[in-house]
């Protein structure tokens, strides 16, 4: 009885023991992470140019709004 429990016991851990050094070199390994896409770096190189743009719209209506200030009327 005891040499089976001893015998079972021991099947375990070689088991166990099989099964974790599996799971930590899994672990140990991981996969590299993702390289950044063209995309998000296009995206971000464009905010700026699309505040730019903005910038210089705003700038020309309000040079259109000061070129068409009424002129006084003539009397």
């Amino acid at each position: 009885m005891i040499y089976r429990l001893a015998h079972l016991g021991l099947a375990a851990l070689v088991s166990l023991a099989i099964g974790l050094s599996s799971i930590s070199v899994m672990a140990a390994d991981p996969a590299p992470a993702p390289a950044p896409t063209d995309k998000t770096a296009d995206a971000k190189a464009k905010k700026p140019a699309k505040n730019e743009k903005k910038a210089e719209k705003k700038s020309k209506k309000k040079s259109k709004k000061k070129a068409k200030a009424p002129a006084p009327a003539p009397q």
